[in-house]
């Protein structure tokens, strides 16, 4: 059946065709939905979802907004709606008496009347919000225990010396991390029809892996999968493959950056790696700031977008997906340097 267009679907008022332009816009810029199979799934001509995105580019969220008769005078002035933006987008929700830390809707309403006294409906709240460039996304978690002066003394001055004594000593600089994964841990969506959720198929056993692994500014990925958790002993036998390798191919010593996980922390760590004579070199990241380490993405890649969208059917396999995961990543040199370009990686580069 061919899909309707915008103009002539049953049931949906000026304000409701609004809300779904602005709604399917988000879905293709922010989660990445496919405008055709978008448009099937909303009834709509293939054309239609290209025609939104094309008016969102070139006008921007003003270019989606119903075309309809002058109505009532927004209630809000434009000084109001933009102190709603800055709290929105400045302010915890929690500092402000909220319980939850993410802005909902309604929070926003109840905000607007606690602040004015003016009451707002939802899509009100939703509208002004859109007006103001705002849009639903899902936010990255930060430890509130980190220090954020140590973090940046680490971006500017900490790190600056560490790279150019790596530098003059001729030594490869390694972010390193470890990090478990469960075959139960799953990742992703997929598509269904609507209102029936999709079901996968996968064993109900629990297996577990251990993965430890290093990247350098090259594209270079070193890793290290067990069965075992991750210590001191198992932490020392990678730093030792990790300099065997780094020493074969390059002819350098190694300066290896790491968190605070307790088999860095350790004695035999230490010892160790004062055997080395200075080939190998150790040092530890702030607190709680796992954004200031790239190999964390590698773990988002290995874990998020690789071993958690497989349907895991039996133990072998499972011990087997890991494995050819790094395999793979470590042949892809240029992915692994596409992950030093988060803006909170910038300062390995300045």
């Amino acid at each position: 059946m061919p899909g309707m267009s915008e103009k002539n679907r049953d049931g949906l008022d000026a304000r409701a065709r609004e809300t779904v332009r602005f709604w399917a816009v988000d879905q293709v810029k922010e989660a990445g939905a496919h405008p055709e199979q978008l448009a099937l799934s909303l009834g709509l001509e293939r054309k239609t979802i290209y025609k939104w995105l094309r008016a969102d580019r070139e006008g921007g969220r003003e270019a989606l907004l119903a075309t309809r008769a002058p109505g009532a005078k927004s209630k809000l002035t434009g000084e109001q709606k933009r102190w709603v933006g800055t709290v929105v987008t400045e302010c915890d929700p929690q500092s402000l008496g909220f319980a939850n830390a993410l802005w909902t809707r309604a929070m926003v309403q109840e905000l607007i009347y606690s602040e004015f006294g003016i009451e707002v409906s939802l899509p009100t709240v939703g509208k002004i919000l859109h007006e103001l460039g705002l849009s639903p996304q899902r936010p990255l978690w930060r430890a509130y225990e980190a220090d954020a002066g140590e973090v940046e003394k680490w971006k500017t001055e900490r790190f600056p010396k560490i790279r150019d004594e790596a530098e003059a000593a001729g030594q490869v600089v390694y972010f390193a991390d470890e990090a478990g994964v469960r075959s139960d841990y799953h990742a992703g969506t997929t598509w269904a029809p609507k209102g029936k959720t999709p079901v996968v198929r996968s064993t109900g056993a629990r297996y577990r892996l251990n993965m430890l692994s290093a990247v350098c500014l090259d594209g270079t990925l070193r890793f290290e999968i067990t069965q075992e958790n991750v210590n001191a002993e198992i932490f020392i036998d990678f730093c030792k493959k990790v300099l065997a390798d780094t020493k074969r191919e390059a002819g350098k010593g190694v300066v290896m950056i790491v968190d605070g996980h307790g088999s860095h922390m350790a004695g035999e760590v230490n010892k160790w790696i004062a055997s080395t004579g200075g080939e190998f070199v150790m040092h530890r990241l702030p607190g709680y700031s796992p954004q200031l380490n790239p190999d964390e993405w590698v773990w988002k890649h290995i874990k998020h977008d690789q071993i958690g969208r497989r349907s895991v059917k039996s133990k072998d396999q499972f011990l087997n997906l890991p494995k050819q995961a790094l395999e793979d990543l470590a042949e892809q040199p240029q992915v692994i340097q596409g992950f030093f370009k988060d803006p909170d990686l910038a300062y390995i580069t300045a």
